[in-house]
C-alpha cells in the first residue's frame, strides 16, 4: 500500500507524461468569447488578473476546479492562434522538442527563461503545448 495521500496521487497522475493537463483558448476579445461560452455551454467564469486586463478561468456549474481558460491574445499570448490549446505533460521538454523537429514538426514558441512549456505544430499542422512539470 502506498504512503501517498490522495492529493499527492492526484498531483502525480495529473503530471503523468502524455496526460492532458489544461485547455485554453486565446482570442482577441476574451470578454465576448467568455460570454459566448457562458451562454452556449453554461460555464461560469472567474477573472485572472494579468495586470491591466483579465483573462478567465471557466468552470462547470457546481464544480470547484476550472475546466478551461479563455485568454486575450496579448503579452506572452500575442502570437498564439485562436484554437483550443491543450497542454500535454512531458518528462523532458528539451528532448520532446528535439523529437518534434526530427519527426517533421515545428517549434512555434520555445521556452523562455526557466520556462516549462513550448508550443509545437505537428506535421499535419495541428498545434499543442508541451509542459514539463518538474
Amino acid at each position: 500500500m502506498s504512503d501517498k495521500s490522495e492529493s499527492e496521487k492526484s498531483a502525480s497522475e495529473k503530471s503523468k507524461p502524455g496526460k492532458i493537463l489544461w485547455t485554453d483558448l486565446t482570442v482577441e476579445d476574451a470578454e465576448s468569447v467568455k460570454q459566448f461560452y457562458k451562454k452556449v455551454i453554461g460555464w461560469t467564469s472567474s477573472p485572472v488578473s494579468m495586470g491591466d486586463y483579465n483573462d478567465y478561468n471557466m468552470t462547470v456549474e457546481g464544480e470547484a476546479e476550472p475546466t478551461a481558460g479563455i485568454c486575450h491574445a496579448k503579452g506572452g499570448n500575442a502570437n498564439i492562434p485562436p484554437v483550443w490549446m491543450v497542454y500535454i505533460s512531458v518528462d523532458n521538454l528539451s528532448e520532446s522538442l528535439s523529437q518534434c523537429e526530427s519527426m517533421g514538426g515545428k517549434v512555434l514558441k520555445r521556452p523562455e527563461g526557466e520556462g516549462k512549456y513550448a508550443i509545437i505544430e505537428d506535421p499535419a499542422g495541428a498545434v499543442c503545448t508541451l509542459y514539463q512539470d518538474n
